[in-house]
């Protein structure tokens, strides 16, 4: 197969390890009423609020932080458990922007990047994405929010809108992601898919789609197989 002219890696969750990051983010808050909450079960809450607030939204009045707010207090009075004091609330918060990446993530965008442009697609607004790029030393060619196009995966527009911007044809690029939702889309829009599994993601619960639901063209169970298969070697 012919390398790729450019390659879209979702970001939240196939790069960043959201959970873990955040999970460390709620037991560095110390006594609190976090303390009365499984922390893994409360970050995974949370991540779901968020998420159902923002795919799929269509030229929304907000971004990915401000869903990520609401969804935090909505999740505290989901357990029951106290309002955070302001402090707190800012801290975890503003734990989204200190994500730490993936470790196999960072040698290989950087062996990636020296063959082919490497973009970051996401829904993640692109403060965040600047800051956990800085924060990681992720060197990206590009950064492409939904926040940007005002369409939010997995519709085709931001798909489409993406490729346009970025001046490539579907059939030349290649979309990585840890969810089917997101390459079932890039497939859809005639982009060539990649599946990486991240079996942690959710912590010990798992992923919701652990597995590929369609035939994509790589499914690998990590960056640095994710470079063999797509470079060669």
């Amino acid at each position: 197969m012919v390398a790729p002219r450019a390659i879209l890696f979702d970001t939240g969750g196939t790069v960043l390890d959201w959970h873990g990051s955040l999970v460390s983010e709620s037991r560095a808050l110390g006594a609190g009423p976090l303390q009365a909450v499984d922390p893994s079960k409360f970050v995974n809450e949370w991540r779901r609020r968020s998420m159902r607030a923002i795919v799929g939204q269509v030229r929304p009045d907000f971004n990915m932080d401000d869903v990520h707010l609401r969804a935090l207090d909505e999740t505290v009075a989901h357990f029951g458990i106290p309002a955070l004091d302001a402090n707190s609330r800012q801290q975890l918060w503003r734990g989204w922007h200190r994500l730490r990446a993936w470790p196999d993530f960072p040698p290989a965008l950087a062996t990636l990047r020296g063959k082919v442009p490497v973009v970051s697609f996401t829904m993640l607004p692109l403060p965040l994405v600047v800051d956990v790029s800085r924060l990681n030393g992720l060197e990206w060619d590009a950064v492409v929010s939904c926040q940007m196009i005002g369409v939010y995966k997995p519709h085709r527009e931001a798909y489409d809108t993406a490729l346009k911007w970025l001046g490539l044809d579907a059939e030349d690029t290649l979309m990585v992601a840890c969810h089917n939702f997101d390459l079932n889309a890039a497939q859809d829009a005639g982009i060539r898919t990649a599946f990486v599994r991240r079996p942690l993601e959710w912590g010990p619960d798992g992923p919701p789609d652990p597995h590929p639901n369609r035939a994509y063209d790589h499914v690998v169970d990590g960056f640095d197989e994710l470079v063999k298969a797509v470079l060669g070697g």
